[in-house]
């Protein structure tokens, strides 16, 4: 379908960012006269000069985000457009720019007296920049010479090369072979590889499984090489930044505390039975005499679909999201009205879906809506980040107003699994209950278990190389076998293919990032549970939580959902979650 033939109200309404292109050139160019902080070099000391160039550093930022959204919006709409894959470039070199302009910065305030950052963070003219302070009083102790810290800066280009040489590997020189797909022959790709996948025809699970793992294997040697050194960058840094570990490293940049991550791998390590029960069950009631990997995807509950054209599906899931009260409702509406979401694919459209926004605008969605259950599941998903957005930066200013990382899934999957729970509440038969009951348990052993398992190699593999051991193709493959038989037990075949999984994981080369998916999928099935069981009281804290932004650090953030990731008992909630949804499941299914 051609852009053109797609209906006003089922596009987004960019020109809320911008009326016209115009507009953003007049923007930009003042966005690019206005990037020089050469005044402020040498001078942050002085509390006054310092006040000025973070107001103009906000200015600056605001504008820059501004035009760096609507260009990427407008990119996305269709690839094929090259004016707009030219404001793109002209965006990523401006903000290249304002790294190095503003580069700095925080070195200089790390190097003043702790006296006097504790007195900019208690003064109230600091109030919308004392959170960012605290961070760069807390790291005082992380950085480094002007010196050495320029040599780094150098380096930065380097220790990004191995994210860049990996994401060539995997979308560009993988040797996929052709396979027979539905009566054609096609090259098989990432994306035929999980169709294929969540097929009920086994044969062509095993043929693709085997040809896809042949092609990582074949290039095992390399893949080995360019994560052993992405991992000895990890080490390198920590040690120059002085941390005592890399995991140190990473979870101070998210403001974490490590009690989080012992508390996630602990919880899940020791309720793996339910997991390998799991398991068994998909064996039995696919009735395999051996299971392998190629199977984990196998549908168990057939033919239950929910064909909602998206008019209806969005009026859907306002309905399923009742629970979060009628402002909450009137919020998701507006969105719909006021076309924040682009629904439909089209020639040239980025696929897939994501939120987006700049602070003083509404978020925005891209979808390319098809009327299957899991597209009324995203649109849900969606508008849980774009309205987490909407709350963080009506009620935070510019500086405060961008959540981190670690907290940026909760919102989204709150929806999920509150939409999930209103379908079943209202299921219309045993064979829709049998497939959201399926559903639910898959997203959580994707999104919690295997998520761990990945954040628990990612650990021990940075372990060895912290003490000087190789990072050779047999132990990566040997430790992630061995973890693998641990998660998932007994009753699958453990071949050689799986044990090279790890190979194929993007998000290793941005270490220990997946354990927040997984921390992520636990606060939401709390903050669910709580709306669920205590109504107007918990949405009021649900709401202090998704006004936050980024005003103190995450795990408090949480608690102001009543959520306290630094015990053991959210996590122990939701390995229930799984077992008890399990036991309902069995007994539907008769197992």
């Amino acid at each position: 379908m051609n852009r053109q033939e797609v209906k006003e109200k089922y596009k987004w309404k960019i020109e809320d960012i911008y009326s016209s292109d115009k507009e953003w050139e007049k923007d930009f160019a003042l966005a690019e006269k206005s990037l020089d902080f050469s005044e402020f070099a040498g001078k942050l000391s002085n509390a006054e000069t310092l006040l000025k160039f973070l107001r103009k550093d906000e200015e600056f930022s605001k504008l820059a985000d501004r035009l760096g959204v609507y260009a990427h919006m407008r990119k996305d709409e269709d690839a094929a457009n090259a004016k707009y894959a030219a404001y793109y470039a002209k965006i990523a070199a401006l903000y290249s720019k304002y790294a190095t302009e503003a580069a700095f910065v925080e070195p200089e305030l790390a190097a003043c007296d702790e006296s006097y950052l504790k007195n900019i963070i208690a003064d109230k003219r600091f109030s919308d920049f004392d959170y960012a302070l605290k961070r760069i009083l807390a790291g005082k102790p992380h950085v480094l010479s002007e010196a050495e810290e320029r040599l780094i800066g150098m380096a930065g280009e380097i220790f990004e090369n191995f994210y860049d040489i990996f994401g060539y590997i995997d979308n560009l020189d993988l040797p996929f072979p052709e396979i027979e797909w539905e009566g054609e022959k096609v090259k098989l790709t990432h994306g035929l590889y999980g169709i294929i996948l969540h097929s009920d025809n086994r044969e062509k699970r095993k043929e693709a499984y085997e040809k896809y793992y042949a092609a990582y294997e074949g290039l095992i040697n390399t893949i080995t090489s360019v994560y052993g050194g992405n991992v000895k960058k990890d080490v390198f840094l920590s040690k120059a930044y002085k941390y005592n570990s890399c995991l140190e490293r990473a979870l101070f940049a998210e403001d974490v505390d490590k009690k989080v991550y012992d508390n996630l791998l602990k919880a899940v390590n020791e309720n793996l039975p339910a997991m390998h029960r799991y398991i068994a069950d998909r064996k039995k009631f696919l009735k395999l005499d051996k299971q392998y990997f190629y199977d984990m995807y196998a549908p168990l509950v057939n033919g239950v679909e929910l064909k909602l054209g998206y008019d209806e599906a969005y009026a859907y899931v306002v309905k399923g999201l009742a629970a979060l009260g009628g402002d909450y409702q009137k919020l998701l509406q507006r969105g719909y009205d006021e076309r924040w979401i682009d629904v439909e694919e089209t020639d040239g459209k980025r696929n897939g879906a994501y939120s987006t926004g700049c602070h003083g605008v509404h978020p925005f969605v891209l979808l390319n809506y098809k009327p299957t259950i899991s597209e009324v599941f995203t649109i849900a998903h969606e508008m849980g980040h774009s309205l987490h957005t909407y709350f963080s930066q009506k009620n935070q200013p510019y500086a405060k107003s961008q959540y981190k990382i670690f907290v940026a899934e909760v919102a989204s999957t709150v929806n999920e699994v509150l939409l999930l729970k209103y379908m079943l509440a209202n299921a219309r038969d045993n064979e829709m209950r049998k497939y959201l009951l399926n559903y639910y348990l898959d997203s959580i052993r994707a999104t919690l278990h295997r998520q761990t398992m990945f954040a628990e190699f990612e650990y021990e593999a940075h372990s060895l190389a912290e003490k000087g051991e190789p990072l050779t193709k047999e132990l990566l493959c040997n430790l992630y076998a061995g973890i693998g038989k641990k998660y998932y037990g007994e009753e699958i075949e453990h071949d050689y293919h799986i044990s090279c999984e790890w190979a194929r994981i993007p998000h290793f080369y941005r270490a220990f990032y997946v354990y927040k998916y997984a921390t992520g999928i636990t606060a939401a099935i709390n903050i669910a549970k709580r709306i669920l069981t205590e109504g107007e009281k918990a949405v009021k804290d649900y709401f202090k939580f998704l006004s936050g932004g980024a005003s103190t650090d995450p795990v408090s953030l949480l608690k102001l959902a009543g959520i306290d990731l630094s015990t053991t008992e959210p996590f122990k909630v939701a390995m229930r979650e799984f077992e008890e949804t399990l036991t309902e499941f069995e007994n539907l299914m008769g197992i």
